[in-house]
């Protein structure tokens, strides 16, 4: 759903909201996430963003993680302020040790395929102008996630306003319930607004419970305070050594560091973030945003996110051949390549199916120099088609 509210006065800025309500559908649900859509679709869309025109955009339990992706980076491409309200359960990959929201099809089995990696939400945002998004969080976590959660390894990355509660695990048998974004609507619905930061203060307040962990980074020093009962308040910058892109300064070893100790979405968002001041500062396709682009798609690599590295080698060669490099060039040759043996990394058949389609399209342009690539590719898929959808 997609509400747009436009002043008929002065020319104003547009916000955009976006609302990711996600728990799966089955017994590994853990909190009522959709009921909190209600109570937030009763609220004026200014309400939500913070400006006098905004525009909402709602997800309701979707259940590819390409999908929300692909919102999420429409969302973040808006050139306005950026509000992600998100609330569902966080899990956490036992193979990657990285955080996962759980979608409408997770399961413990399926969640490396199912769910979205929070990593890539947090790479998105790292693109985005600093202080220019918010996100606030009303999640709980399952046992092994909660342990990472309290050990203070969960975050949003640099440069972004961040409010919110993640919760331990519930009673068996039982949901939990976005009381803490619940209490965020019934404020705005009796007509006050105020600072997000003050409402920070009375959800955590009021909602509960006592264990849980509540965060608050305000885009000022510091932090603004958090409720008693958290256990772990959240520095200003939670993530990266190298939290400001300084051309005098080498940010490759701290990637790698991070990369090589597991923390891939530490690795990601500082790479992102220097893909970013790359493109703010020499613009889209130039050669220094096309190194930190590759760079990403290594780095997923390293992550053992094929699907993602795929996509980024495949963005990259796209981005070399817009600058009107030929079809042979080396670099433009090794990114095709480089794609195309990620794709064949893909262990998830519907993920190889959905990105088929741009990878046979651009190595009809690049062919390579090993023959045989190309139909290697219609093998391939040709393979798939063979193998039954996963329910």
């Amino acid at each position: 759903m997609v509400i747009t509210q436009q002043d008929n006065g002065e020319q104003t800025v547009t916000g955009t909201a976006l609302l990711l309500a996600a728990a799966p559908a089955n017994k590994s649900c853990l909190i009522d996430a959709t009921s909190v859509l209600p109570a937030l679709a009763a609220v004026p869309p200014s309400a939500l963003t913070g400006t006098a025109a905004a525009t909402v955009v709602e997800l309701a339990d979707p259940v590819d993680p390409q999908t929300v992706l692909t919102r999420i980076r429409t969302a973040a491409a808006a050139p306005g302020p950026l509000v992600l309200y998100v609330t569902g359960q966080l899990h956490l990959d036992h193979r990657q040790r990285l955080l996962h929201l759980a979608l409408a099809r997770t399961t413990p089995s399926t969640l490396r395929y199912t769910a979205l990696p929070w990593h890539w939400l947090t790479g998105e945002l790292a693109l985005r102008r600093p202080d220019t998004t918010t996100v606030v969080l009303d999640l709980v976590a399952d046992g092994d996630a909660w342990g990472q959660v309290r050990g203070g390894g969960f975050g949003v990355g640099p440069g972004v306003r961040l409010f919110g509660r993640v919760s331990p695990p519930p009673p068996r048998r039982s949901n939990a319930v976005p009381g803490y974004l619940k209490t965020y609507a019934s404020i705005w619905r009796n007509g006050h607004r105020p600072p997000l930061a003050h409402l920070h203060a009375q959800a955590a307040g009021e909602a509960g419970p006592g264990d849980a962990v509540f965060l608050a980074v305000d885009g000022g020093p510091g932090s603004v305070p958090v409720a008693p009962s958290s256990p772990v308040p959240v520095p200003r910058q939670e993530v990266a050594p190298v939290v400001e892109a300084r051309p005098d300064a080498d940010p490759h070893p701290a990637i790698l560091a991070a990369a090589q100790s597991g923390r891939h979405g530490e690795a990601a968002a500082i790479a992102a973030m220097w893909e970013s001041t790359a493109l703010r500062t020499h613009g889209a396709g130039s050669p220094e945003a096309l190194h930190w682009l590759e760079v990403r798609a290594d780095l997923a690599r390293l992550a053992q996110d094929p699907g993602r590295s795929c996509e980024l080698w495949m963005a990259a060669a796209s981005a070399r051949l817009a600058r009107g490099q030929a079809v042979d060039t080396e670099d433009v040759e090794a990114a095709v390549d480089r794609a195309h043996h990620q794709w064949e990394q893909l262990g998830d058949p519907a993920q190889a199916r959905a990105l088929a389609a741009s990878l046979t399209r651009l190595r009809r342009a690049v062919p390579g120099r090993r023959p045989g690539a190309l139909e290697a590719i219609g093998r391939r898929i040709s393979a798939l088609e063979d193998v039954p959808a996963t329910p």
